[in-house]
């Protein structure tokens, strides 16, 4: 008998509620905006040396308040040049937050942005297609690896349009987050459809390693309040539930075993601590940068 589970990114609009609930729970933007005040600056430091224009591009940039963010530093970095801002981005719901974004930011005036409603695997293709091959001063791939079919050479492709200073900026969940610890145990059994791989900094890091190229690794400390998952019949805990197995409806559609050791996974030390009658998932990222 087929399996009523579904992968979640077959329902947008669940998937967009889980994960917009899944940013509200967790420390995942506050510890991104920590390193992009703290260790960015040094990062782009070289990026737009002597340039009258600096080409940004955004892989997956969401709704944007993570790009803007990053450029606001560029602009402090080089205050007065011209800066493009392009973004490839597939959720029209998504690129429409991220407008909403920009108009209520003041002091954009010398940043252009362009945006492209496709997949990273959509854009390669056109720019191919279309005999293109743009290099770009800084290009940044924010928790997006997870949804393109070969990572491989997805990297290969974005590194090989950086421009000679250069630099690309991947954010993803690190080896020792428990989304490590929960996919190696039960990502066989969660419905993927193909939509969706697990990936962590380690098999980024080896991909790096076996092609040569050199990079510098930061790590995030995050969590998730994932209380919610264990009261049962609660919406919000559900649509975690959703997020945290990329299953739409996990808790009515999965076999009642695979839910009870899930459930009990979650609540091991390897992926959640208890604290102040919380628990809390460890969300850890990285932040890996490549040279050109």
């Amino acid at each position: 008998m087929a399996s009523p589970m579904r992968s979640l990114a077959t329902n947008p609009a669940r998937y967009l509620q889980s994960f917009r609930l899944f940013l509200t729970n967790s420390t995942e933007h506050q510890c991104m905006r920590e390193f992009m005040e703290r260790q960015l600056p040094a990062v782009i430091a070289s990026i737009g040396n002597e340039k009258p224009t600096i080409n940004i591009l955004s892989v997956g940039g969401g709704a944007g308040e993570i790009d803007l963010l990053i450029l606001s530093k560029v602009q402090a970095s080089y205050p007065g040049v011209t800066i493009n801002n392009d973004v490839i981005e597939p959720s029209a719901d998504q690129i429409s937050k991220y407008k909403e974004h920009v108009a209520e930011t003041s002091s954009l005036e010398n940043i252009k942005f362009t945006w492209h409603e496709e997949t990273s695997y959509e854009y390669e293709s056109r720019m191919n297609a279309e005999k293109k091959s743009k290099k770009w001063d800084f290009i940044h791939m924010i928790q997006m690896l997870y949804y393109v079919k070969d990572v491989p050479a997805t990297i290969r492709y974005f590194h090989s349009l950086l421009e000679a200073q250069g630099k690309l900026l991947i954010i993803l969940v690190s080896e020792t987050s428990a989304w490590n610890t929960l996919w190696k145990k039960y990502g066989s059994s969660f419905p993927l459809d193909d939509l969706c791989s697990y990936v962590s900094s380690a098999d980024i890091r080896r991909i790096l390693d076996s092609a040569g190229l050199k990079y510098q690794l930061y790590e995030l400390t995050s969590h998730m309040d994932i209380t919610s998952c264990f009261v049962e019949g609660n919406e919000d805990g559900e649509l975690l539930l959703d997020f945290l197995t990329e299953t739409c409806e996990f808790s009515k559609t999965a076999p009642p075993e695979l839910k009870r050791q899930v459930m009990e996974e979650l609540k091991k030390p390897e992926c959640s601590e208890e604290k102040d009658g919380k628990v809390l998932f460890n969300n850890n990222l990285s932040v890996i940068v490549i040279e050109p």
